[in-house]
């Protein structure tokens, strides 16, 4: 594919957060619960997501021995918690796991597309989350799964926010974990006066993620992980939204990178695909939510 069309998808999501932002807000103002020392407030965590028709969001699930731990799903970017999570959650149901996503990251006026939130607010969100997951499931640790924003941030909450007693595995598919050139995009935002000021103002949860950012220089300041946690990255090289995608990996104790192509080489899913879609993706999620029973992962995978 010729560099200037990989680059669209990432200019795509841009130029639809900023016409989703230009439609008047019909929201309520922020009450002071919900609002932040930024220019964007942060909803409050909905009271429970829609339960799906294929069985995730039952909160009267209770973990199995064989899979102790609920599966806490994060979308990412300009994502939600029920269109995200369609191939996986599923997946995953089907295999014995109570499963549950969230939303996060809202924008006052701005239905579907949400992850555009201060990242600090919604790892706030987040950590909400968890805690009623675990009430209601009596489990005393989750596993949480991300794609894109939503393997990163989880990363501010168990660093910063006491996740890492919460959480047992961290599991990111294609994260933003030292955010992202965008294919150079952002290296262009010097040369157009206000682009940086409205980037940070109307959608922080995009500036944030802009490689060099102030964020993601406080997230990896002293280290990749916590103690007590096992990471796991799961990365595509044909990745047009995080790039470089190496940018991916993190080090530290209890990590595992793994590099989709080296499993299955045939496996052609970019930034979008890993995380709706790629069943090879979706086996290797499965070994690293549950590694004593982890059997190979390759192109018949997919059948898996």
């Amino acid at each position: 594919m010729l560099p200037w069309k990989r680059a669209l998808g990432p200019l795509t999501a841009l130029l639809l957060a900023a016409t989703s932002l230009a439609t008047p807000a019909v929201a309520a103002a922020p009450t002071a619960a919900t609002a932040t020392p930024t220019s964007v407030s942060a909803p409050a965590v909905p009271a429970v997501s829609a339960s799906s028709s294929s069985g995730w969001n039952d909160y009267s699930c209770k973990p199995s021995a064989a899979h102790p731990r609920p599966v806490v799903l994060v979308h990412g970017t300009l994502g939600n918690a029920i269109d995200n999570w369609l191939g996986l959650a599923p997946y995953l149901v089907n295999r014995g796991y109570c499963v549950f996503s969230l939303d996060y990251g809202q924008l006052p006026g701005v239905p579907f597309f949400h992850g555009l939130g201060p990242i600090d607010a919604s790892a706030g969100q987040l950590a909400t989350y968890v805690d009623k997951v675990l009430a209601a499931t009596g489990a005393a640790k989750a596993d949480v799964v991300g794609h894109s924003q939503g393997g990163m941030m989880p990363r501010y909450y168990l660093k910063f926010l006491g996740g890492a007693a919460k959480v047992n595995a961290l599991v990111g598919l294609a994260p933003s974990n030292r955010g992202s050139t965008l294919l150079g995009l952002s290296r262009l935002l010097p040369y157009f006066p206000g682009a940086g000021e409205l980037l940070n103002e109307k959608t922080p949860g995009l500036a944030d993620q802009v490689a060099g950012s102030a964020f993601l220089t406080k997230l990896n300041a002293g280290g990749d992980t916590v103690p007590g946690v096992r990471y796991t990255v799961i990365a595509t090289r044909y990745d047009e939204v995080v790039t470089p995608y190496r940018s991916q990996f993190l080090t530290g104790p209890n990590v595992r990178n793994v590099l989709l192509q080296d499993l299955c080489p045939a496996d052609l899913s970019e930034h979008v695909a890993i995380g709706t879609i790629d069943r090879i993706a979706f086996h290797e999620v499965n070994n690293a939510l549950d590694p004593a029973r982890a059997t190979p992962t390759t192109c018949a995978s997919v059948i898996g």
